[in-house]
């Protein structure tokens, strides 16, 4: 069966899933496999659930005329969606980075949905499964599509620029993140400058943070470029005087004043102004920008506030790296607060850096006065250091209870695989 036979039973069929487990009446199953799983072998119970079709990609598991046996069902479900994709003629706007990605793009998405029909990747479905199935989850209606893009490896971004086919493109930054994948900062920046080679060869429009010389070099050659940042750009501003959240004062490009945004950290001015840049950009009127901004709420333990036990907590656990730890450490120590309390969780994908970069991180702990500072798990238990240490999140979140805090003003952030968001539970 080829691509277009089988866009044929898409279009019949047009909710793709890929968890035998959430199958519903009329879906249509793909059974990937990986190291750990192997889908091929569920085809026949996924048919059972309700799923219209199967498709897998080893025949011991066919027999059934609607078990569908390709090459690869990775690779079909991908061309699937280049398929689909290429019946669309709007922007898709892809995102990549370092840190930012998910909050600019879902910045993003409110300010583009509160004028056009706005489909975009959800929560964090930003991977070779993720993206292909968030573009068939795309319907006729849509006006926009806007598409976070990871990668923790050179040629990822390429690899989905391949199907997505951006006519857009944002990077957010180029920090120290993945660095066992990429080998270092400059193979951060080819990676997610992979975005931009496809910008550039596809006569794409590409939006840059003006402020980041190494962006505006990486942009070179892109024939559409605007521009957002602190100075020079065709949209700027400038963190305002609120101690908590985020105020932004737009100094240029919209007529908009200040944004009370319910955003932790002046490192989200960036995100803010992408925001910003990208409705102006598709003729947002100005008062929507402002009021979609000033609408989103952070969650999904991403810079989220809690209030709980008379204490608020900056809960940031969804990811971490050198780079935002650095800017999360160092926004919270200059916030004016008693108590306050410091509870990291180490930082993953690193490699040969690993050890040096936690160092770093607690060479920067010790410049500030806090109440409690807590560290746990990864590298942070094999460096010699005055703070509390635990090996897990499990054993923080016993300590934790036991301190019955009120009052206080916690941070608490780490890689998502230490599970920092369980010391709250």
């Amino acid at each position: 069966m080829n691509i277009e036979q089988l866009y044929e039973i898409y279009l019949r069929n047009p909710v793709v899933k890929t968890d035998s487990r959430k199958l519903e009446a009329g879906d249509l199953f793909f059974a990937l496999k990986g190291p750990r799983f192997n889908a091929n072998g569920f085809a026949s119970q996924a048919l059972k659930a309700g799923a219209s079709y199967a498709v897998i990609d080893e025949k011991e598991f066919s027999g059934n005329d609607r078990i569908i046996v390709v090459e690869d069902v990775l690779e079909t479900l991908q061309q699937l969606a280049k398929h689909h994709r290429q019946t669309f003629n709007i922007p898709f706007l892809a995102i990549t980075g370092t840190n930012g990605k998910t909050t600019t793009k879902e910045l993003i998405h409110e300010v583009l949905a509160s004028t056009y029909k706005t489909y975009t990747t959800k929560g964090n479905l930003n991977n070779q499964i993720g993206i292909p199935l968030t573009i068939l989850g795309i319907k006729k209606d849509a006006e926009i599509a806007v598409i976070e893009m990871g990668a923790n490896h050179i040629k990822e971004i390429e690899s989905y620029c391949r199907y997505t086919l951006p006519t857009h493109g944002l990077i957010t930054n180029c920090g120290k993140a993945h660095l066992e994948g990429f080998g270092g900062i400059e193979g951060v920046k080819k990676a997610k400058g992979e975005l931009f080679v496809f910008l550039r060869q596809n006569n794409g429009t590409a939006f840059i943070m003006w402020d980041y010389d190494y962006l505006r070099d990486m942009s070179k050659g892109i024939p559409n470029l605007i521009t957002y940042g602190t100075t020079e750009a065709e949209v700027t501003g400038i963190s305002g005087q609120s101690e908590l959240f985020l105020e932004v004062n737009m100094t240029k490009g919209v007529n908009i004043g200040t944004i009370q945004t319910q955003l932790v950290g002046g490192y989200n001015l960036p995100n803010v102004l992408a925001a910003v840049s990208a409705g102006r950009c598709f003729n947002v009127a100005d008062a929507l920008i402002k009021s979609s901004i000033e609408g989103y709420r952070p969650s999904n333990s991403r810079s989220q506030m809690i209030e709980k036990d008379y204490n608020k907590i900056i809960l940031d656990a969804y990811n971490a790296n050198p780079t935002s730890m650095r800017l999360a450490i160092e926004n919270f120590a200059h916030l004016h607060a008693d108590k306050k309390v410091l509870i990291l969780g180490s930082m993953a994908e690193l490699g040969k850096e690993s050890l040096k970069e936690h160092e770093l991180i607690i060479e920067l702990i010790s410049r500030y006065t806090w109440y409690y500072v807590v560290l746990v798990g990864g590298d942070f238990t094999k460096i010699a250091h005055p703070y509390i240490s635990f090996s897990s999140s499990s054993e923080a979140h016993e300590w934790y209870k036991q301190q019955k805090f009120t009052h206080s003003f916690q941070l608490i952030k780490g890689s998502r695989s230490v599970e920092m968001e369980k010391i709250l539970e």
